[in-house]
């Protein structure tokens, strides 16, 4: 299977962690800027980004507490599955796992989307660190694309 994949330690523990993806009032400081509810098993919900005024459906196919989270994503376009993974490593730490698969397209196409899920889900990863380790907001997903974001303040 063709699959992109994003890695880090967060030092916080796992129920801290796993929480951050779950509740969007969280994720909002660190990925989406906004999420239309909680993941649960079987609801779909909409996650925006209104600084690209773009917006992404997603519907949770499965949810282990403190252990795994699958989504079904529309991030680009036609359907694709997110999977984390969340392994405690002592009582303080979580290594958290992104696996994104289930890519569509031509062979170039699908290059590309797994070479910006791979990088999009380390920028994230990023951000989670910096805010549940040191309540900082970093806005790596705002910078990531300023041209986009200043030509839609100028129109």
């Amino acid at each position: 299977m063709i699959e992109a994949k994003a890695e880090m330690l967060i030092r916080r523990p796992v129920a801290e962690v796993f929480e951050a993806f779950i509740n969007p009032e969280i994720t909002s400081k660190f990925w989406f800027t906004s999420g239309s509810g909680r993941l649960e098993v079987g609801k779909e919900i909409t996650w925006c980004w209104e600084m690209y005024n773009f917006s992404s459906k997603a519907k949770a196919l499965a949810i282990e507490d403190n252990r795994r989270i699958v989504i079904e994503w529309s991030g680009f376009g036609k359907s694709t599955t997110v999977e984390w993974k969340f392994t405690p490593h002592s009582d303080s730490t979580t290594f958290v796992s992104i696996t994104h698969s289930d890519f569509h397209g031509d062979d170039n196409e699908i290059t590309k989307q797994i070479i910006n899920s791979t990088e999009g889900f380390t920028i994230v990863l990023a951000g989670l660190k910096a805010y549940l380790e040191h309540n900082i907001r970093l806005n790596l997903i705002l910078d990531r694309f300023p041209d986009a974001v200043r030509h839609r303040e100028e129109a």
